[in-house]
C-alpha cells in the first residue's frame, strides 16, 4: 500500500475529503520527522515507537580491493511495533 491507496482507504471509512485526509496524513509523517530529528522519541500507543538509531564511525573493508575505509557515523529511523501490533500480525 502506498500513500496514495491509504489516502483513499481512510476517505472510505470516515467520509472525510481527500484534500483533508491528505494533509492529516503529511502533517503526521512532517511531525514525526522533526520529532526525531531534534533527538525524540515518537511512541503511539497501540501502534509502536519510532526512535533514532545511531552508529559509531567504524572501519570496513573495500569488497573489491579489500583496502581499509572509514565509515562515517550516521544516524537512522527505526521502528518498534508495539506488543498489540505485533500480537494482531500473529
Amino acid at each position: 500500500m502506498n500513500k496514495a491507496e491509504l489516502i483513499e482507504n481512510i476517505v472510505e471509512v470516515t467520509g472525510l475529503s481527500k484534500k483533508d485526509t491528505d494533509l492529516t496524513i503529511s502533517t503526521m509523517i512532517d511531525t514525526i520527522q522533526k520529532s526525531l530529528k531534534k533527538g525524540e522519541k515518537v511512541a503511539i500507543a497501540g501502534f509502536g515507537t519510532f526512535d533514532v538509531s545511531v552508529r559509531k564511525e567504524r572501519e570496513g573493508r573495500n569488497p573489491a580491493t579489500g583496502e581499509t575505509i572509514k565509515i562515517a557515523a550516521s544516524k537512522s529511523p527505526k521502528f518498534k511495533p508495539g506488543k498489540s501490533f505485533k500480537e494482531m500480525l500473529n
